[in-house]
């Protein structure tokens, strides 16, 4: 039996099967997709997943965002 099926010439997804959506920035805290995207990315084009995977990397600094933390927590329990 051949695995011929399995070796497309496509690109690979991007997931790492840590699937959480951001609450603010609306994006997969694991592989930095829009829900739109995941859901599409077996239909898209080779040269949209290309555009999508070279964006990727400009979206890790929107998860970056603290929400304040422990100095957050302090400061309202001062208050």
């Amino acid at each position: 039996m051949s695995d011929d099926i399995w070796t497309r010439d496509e690109i690979e997804s991007p997931c790492i099967k840590i699937c959480v959506v951001h609450p603010e920035a609306r994006l997969c805290t694991g592989c930095l997709r829009s829900i739109d995207e995941i859901t599409a990315w077996s239909r898209l084009s080779p040269e949209a997943r290309r555009s999508i995977m070279a964006e990727l990397p400009s979206r890790a600094g929107l998860l970056n965002q603290r929400r304040g933390g422990r100095a957050a927590r302090l400061k309202r329990q001062a208050e």
